[in-house]
């Protein structure tokens, strides 16, 4: 059974509820919550998704998320990604919204949600959906971007994130 989502128009207003994967058969609009990861460092948390995922296995990420449930909000979705796959227990006011946009995603069209999130302690990331993890400083995850293949809509999140600008001098 597949994940429903609401489907959202041009202005993210809910126009009903579908199953994710009719959304992005369909290309309706829908919700998506993601959240860079920072230490008290101001380095990012990197990761590489694993090869058993249905969406860019084996590519790296710079941002933690999936779709938003029916009912849920982006920073409720946002922190719920991050406990799904991290392991990281973080309360809604933990995780601060920075810029939302019209995503002209890889797999379709999406409303998203960019937040971040400064993370203390351990990650246990979900094996099924992280084969690695670290901690990059600005530098090295641009020399990461030149070295490895990325997932382009986290890319273009990223961009968005810094150009809000949050850390390294934005």
């Amino acid at each position: 059974m597949t994940e429903l989502v609401e489907h959202v128009d041009e202005q993210d207003r809910v126009l009903g509820v579908v199953g994710r994967d009719e959304a992005i058969r369909r290309g309706w609009l829908h919700r998506v919550a993601t959240t860079v990861c920072r230490d008290e460092q101001g380095r990012f948390l990197v990761y590489r998704r694993a090869e058993g995922l249905s969406r860019f296995p084996g590519l790296h990420e710079v941002s933690f998320g999936g779709a938003v449930q029916v009912g849920e909000s982006y920073a409720a979705a946002a922190a719920r990604e991050l406990a799904e796959e991290l392991g990281v227990h973080v309360s809604v006011g933990d995780v601060r919204e920075v810029v939302r946009f019209r995503c002209h995603g890889t797999v379709g069209g999406y409303w998203l949600g960019v937040h971040e999130a400064v993370i203390v302690g351990d990650v246990v990331p979900d094996a099924r959906v992280v084969s690695w993890v670290g901690w990059m400083t600005k530098a090295e995850l641009d020399a990461a971007v030149q070295r490895h293949r990325f997932v382009p809509d986290g890319q273009e999140a990223l961009r968005r994130y810094l150009q809000a600008g949050e850390g390294c001098g934005g």
